[in-house]
Parts: C-alpha cells; sequence; structure tokens
C-alpha cells in the first residue's frame, strides 16, 4: 500500500493549509468555489484516468494500491486533484497583503 501512504501528507498539509485561511475574509466562499471546482476536477479525473488506463497508457502495480477503484482508477488518483482545488486557492489567500 506505498499510494496510499504518498498521499496522506499532501491531505494533511491541504486541511493545514485551508484551515489556516478560515479567519480570512470569504472563506465560506472558497470553500465553496473549491468545492465546485473539486467535484469538476475529480469527473475529469474519473474519465481521463479510466479512458487512460483502458488503452493500457499505464498500469498500477496492485501492491502498492489500497485495492479500491473507481472503474479502473484507482482511488488514490482522486486524492491530487481534491488536494489541488483547496491547496491552490488557500496558498493564494495566505499570500495576498493584508489591507492596512
Amino acid at each position: 500500500m506505498t499510494y496510499p501512504l504518498i498521499v496522506i501528507p499532501f491531505v494533511v498539509i491541504t486541511v493545514v493549509v485551508t484551515l489556516a485561511t478560515r479567519r480570512r475574509p470569504r472563506f465560506a466562499a472558497r470553500m465553496r468555489a473549491s468545492a465546485l471546482a473539486a467535484l469538476m476536477l475529480l469527473a475529469l479525473t474519473a474519465v481521463f484516468d479510466n479512458v487512460m488506463i483502458a488503452v493500457g497508457l499505464f498500469t498500477y502495480p496492485e501492491e502498492h494500491l489500497s485495492g479500491i477503484r473507481i472503474g479502473l482508477a484507482p482511488l488514490e488518483d482522486f486524492a491530487y486533484p481534491l488536494c489541488a482545488a483547496f491547496l491552490i486557492p488557500a496558498v493564494a489567500t495566505l499570500l495576498e497583503k493584508k489591507p492596512r
């Protein structure tokens, strides 16, 4: 189960950084936008990962996976777009200059 272990730090960092922005303005609106972006990215990942795996562009060694799949795509593949949808806006928010 190598791939699930690789995903854990990304998820933890995403949660910590996102929660660090909870007192910044428009947190709720940013979370709604991130959730919508995450849904779209997850849908795209489901479609394209399944197609790429089906045509043989890449494979995963079974011993490194959790065993949970969505179609042909391992569940671990869905962590990265989910993290990106929340982490990138959170980092951008933390890098914004605070108004004086």
